[in-house]
Protein backbone atom coordinates (compact mmCIF):
# COMPACT_ATOMS: atom_id res chain seq x y z
CA UNK A 1 0.00 0.00 0.00
CA UNK A 2 1.59 3.41 -0.81
CA UNK A 3 0.79 6.51 0.87
CA UNK A 4 -0.97 9.22 -0.21
CA UNK A 5 0.39 12.52 1.02
CA UNK A 6 3.84 14.38 -0.60
CA UNK A 7 7.15 12.81 0.59
CA UNK A 8 8.82 15.27 1.13
CA UNK A 9 8.70 19.88 1.35
CA UNK A 10 11.11 22.39 1.12
CA UNK A 11 12.78 23.55 4.01
CA UNK A 12 15.65 26.74 3.74
CA UNK A 13 16.97 25.10 0.49
CA UNK A 14 16.43 21.53 1.57
CA UNK A 15 13.90 18.82 0.38
CA UNK A 16 13.43 17.14 3.64
CA UNK A 17 10.58 14.73 4.98
CA UNK A 18 6.86 15.74 5.20
CA UNK A 19 5.70 16.19 8.96
CA UNK A 20 4.86 12.22 10.68
CA UNK A 21 6.31 9.80 12.50
CA UNK A 22 8.93 7.70 11.27
CA UNK A 23 10.62 4.49 12.75
CA UNK A 24 14.28 3.66 12.31
CA UNK A 25 14.38 1.10 9.89
CA UNK A 26 16.41 -1.62 11.64
CA UNK A 27 17.91 -3.17 8.29
CA UNK A 28 19.43 0.15 7.36
CA UNK A 29 20.76 1.78 10.28
CA UNK A 30 24.31 1.60 12.47
CA UNK A 31 24.54 2.39 16.08
CA UNK A 32 28.53 2.30 16.37
CA UNK A 33 31.03 3.71 18.68
CA UNK A 34 34.87 4.26 18.44
CA UNK A 35 37.15 3.72 21.34
CA UNK A 36 41.11 4.22 21.63
CA UNK A 37 43.15 0.61 22.64
CA UNK A 38 46.26 0.98 24.63
CA UNK A 39 46.31 4.83 23.76
CA UNK A 40 47.54 3.23 20.17
CA UNK A 41 44.88 1.84 18.02
CA UNK A 42 40.90 2.36 17.70
CA UNK A 43 38.14 -0.40 18.32
CA UNK A 44 34.91 -0.25 16.19
CA UNK A 45 31.29 -1.39 17.43
CA UNK A 46 27.92 -1.26 17.27
CA UNK A 47 24.71 -1.82 18.99
CA UNK A 48 22.74 -4.53 16.58
CA UNK A 49 19.77 -3.87 18.10
CA UNK A 50 18.40 -0.52 18.71
CA UNK A 51 15.02 1.33 17.80
CA UNK A 52 13.71 5.01 17.21
CA UNK A 53 11.02 6.97 16.84
CA UNK A 54 11.62 10.45 15.21
CA UNK A 55 8.62 12.76 14.96
CA UNK A 56 8.92 15.53 12.37
CA UNK A 57 7.10 18.26 13.09
CA UNK A 58 5.03 20.80 10.89
CA UNK A 59 8.05 23.53 11.92
CA UNK A 60 10.82 21.21 11.10
CA UNK A 61 12.96 23.02 14.43
CA UNK A 62 10.27 21.65 16.80
CA UNK A 63 11.22 17.93 15.46
CA UNK A 64 12.43 15.02 17.80
CA UNK A 65 13.58 11.51 18.37
CA UNK A 66 13.72 9.20 21.45
CA UNK A 67 15.48 6.26 20.87
CA UNK A 68 16.35 2.94 22.99
CA UNK A 69 19.58 0.79 22.20
CA UNK A 70 19.70 -3.31 24.02
CA UNK A 71 23.33 -3.27 25.70
CA UNK A 72 23.47 -6.60 25.43
CA UNK A 73 23.51 -6.28 21.43
CA UNK A 74 26.76 -5.10 21.41
CA UNK A 75 29.56 -6.07 18.90
CA UNK A 76 32.64 -5.54 18.69
CA UNK A 77 34.38 -8.53 16.77
CA UNK A 78 35.92 -10.38 19.71
CA UNK A 79 33.37 -12.53 21.92
CA UNK A 80 35.73 -12.27 25.10
CA UNK A 81 35.66 -8.07 24.39
CA UNK A 82 31.60 -7.97 23.93
CA UNK A 83 31.00 -10.27 27.07
CA UNK A 84 33.66 -7.75 28.89
CA UNK A 85 31.41 -4.73 27.96
CA UNK A 86 27.71 -6.61 29.24
CA UNK A 87 29.36 -7.50 32.36
CA UNK A 88 29.08 -5.16 35.56
CA UNK A 89 32.22 -4.04 34.76
CA UNK A 90 30.95 -1.59 31.82
CA UNK A 91 27.15 -1.53 30.59
CA UNK A 92 25.78 -4.08 33.49
CA UNK A 93 23.79 -5.87 30.60
CA UNK A 94 21.49 -7.86 32.80
CA UNK A 95 20.57 -5.69 35.28
CA UNK A 96 20.13 -2.38 32.48
CA UNK A 97 19.35 -4.11 29.46
CA UNK A 98 18.84 -0.50 27.37
CA UNK A 99 20.68 2.58 27.14
CA UNK A 100 17.59 5.54 25.92
CA UNK A 101 17.95 8.69 24.00
CA UNK A 102 15.77 11.68 24.08
CA UNK A 103 15.98 14.42 22.26
CA UNK A 104 15.47 18.09 23.69
CA UNK A 105 15.36 20.52 21.47
CA UNK A 106 17.74 21.69 17.88
CA UNK A 107 20.06 24.15 19.22
CA UNK A 108 21.23 25.44 15.57
CA UNK A 109 21.25 24.52 12.01
CA UNK A 110 22.97 25.54 8.97
CA UNK A 111 22.57 23.84 5.71
CA UNK A 112 21.54 20.16 6.12
CA UNK A 113 23.60 20.10 9.34
CA UNK A 114 21.55 20.46 12.26
CA UNK A 115 23.01 20.46 16.36
CA UNK A 116 20.56 18.48 18.68
CA UNK A 117 20.62 18.81 22.48
CA UNK A 118 19.33 15.53 23.95
CA UNK A 119 19.24 13.28 27.29
CA UNK A 120 21.49 9.98 27.64
CA UNK A 121 20.50 7.70 29.89
CA UNK A 122 22.98 4.56 30.60
CA UNK A 123 22.62 2.83 33.77
CA UNK A 124 20.18 5.37 35.49
CA UNK A 125 22.31 7.94 34.68
CA UNK A 126 20.47 10.79 32.85
CA UNK A 127 23.00 13.61 31.25
CA UNK A 128 22.60 15.43 28.36
CA UNK A 129 24.19 15.16 24.98
CA UNK A 130 24.78 17.30 21.92
CA UNK A 131 24.09 15.47 18.34
CA UNK A 132 25.64 16.68 15.30
CA UNK A 133 23.40 15.56 12.45
CA UNK A 134 23.88 15.51 9.41
CA UNK A 135 20.50 15.01 6.95
CA UNK A 136 21.40 13.08 3.82
CA UNK A 137 18.09 13.13 2.19
CA UNK A 138 14.50 12.57 1.44
CA UNK A 139 11.98 10.72 -0.81
CA UNK A 140 10.40 7.62 -1.48
CA UNK A 141 11.50 4.03 -1.59
CA UNK A 142 10.13 1.98 -4.19
CA UNK A 143 6.96 0.65 -2.37
CA UNK A 144 5.76 4.31 -1.76
CA UNK A 145 6.52 4.76 1.64
CA UNK A 146 8.47 8.42 2.67
CA UNK A 147 11.84 7.43 4.09
CA UNK A 148 14.42 9.75 4.83
CA UNK A 149 18.36 9.61 5.70
CA UNK A 150 20.41 10.74 8.44
CA UNK A 151 24.13 10.00 10.05
CA UNK A 152 25.17 11.49 13.67
CA UNK A 153 28.01 11.75 15.94
CA UNK A 154 29.14 12.98 19.41
CA UNK A 155 31.59 12.71 22.18
CA UNK A 156 31.06 11.42 25.20
CA UNK A 157 33.08 10.92 28.73
CA UNK A 158 32.13 6.91 29.34
CA UNK A 159 32.74 7.77 32.82
CA UNK A 160 30.32 10.07 33.29
CA UNK A 161 28.07 7.69 33.21
CA UNK A 162 29.67 5.08 35.24
CA UNK A 163 31.97 2.79 32.89
CA UNK A 164 35.03 3.93 34.96
CA UNK A 165 36.47 0.22 34.33
CA UNK A 166 40.30 0.67 33.22
CA UNK A 167 43.39 -0.52 33.40
CA UNK A 168 46.69 1.46 34.17
CA UNK A 169 49.56 1.26 31.43
CA UNK A 170 53.23 0.29 32.54
CA UNK A 171 54.75 2.47 29.42
CA UNK A 172 51.29 5.41 30.92
CA UNK A 173 47.97 5.98 30.07
CA UNK A 174 45.42 3.14 30.11
CA UNK A 175 43.97 -0.13 28.65
CA UNK A 176 40.62 1.89 27.15
CA UNK A 177 40.13 5.59 26.61
CA UNK A 178 37.84 7.51 28.41
CA UNK A 179 36.27 9.65 25.19
CA UNK A 180 34.07 7.54 23.50
CA UNK A 181 32.84 8.62 19.76
CA UNK A 182 29.54 8.02 18.64
CA UNK A 183 28.32 7.21 14.81
CA UNK A 184 25.23 6.65 13.82
CA UNK A 185 23.65 6.03 10.46
CA UNK A 186 19.80 5.57 9.74
CA UNK A 187 17.15 5.71 7.50
CA UNK A 188 13.75 6.59 9.19
CA UNK A 189 10.60 5.37 7.32
CA UNK A 190 6.92 7.24 7.93
CA UNK A 191 4.71 4.97 9.86
CA UNK A 192 1.13 4.08 7.63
Amino acid sequence: MTESVANTRAFEGLQIPAAGTYDLDAAHKRVGFVARHLMVSKVRGQFADASAVITIAEDPLQSSVTASINTASIETGQTDRDNHLRSGDFFESEKYPTMEFRSTGIKSHAGAEFVLDGELTIKDVTKPVELTVEFEGAGASPYGFSVFGFSATTEIDREDWGLTWNMALESGGVMVSKKIKIEIEGEAIRRA
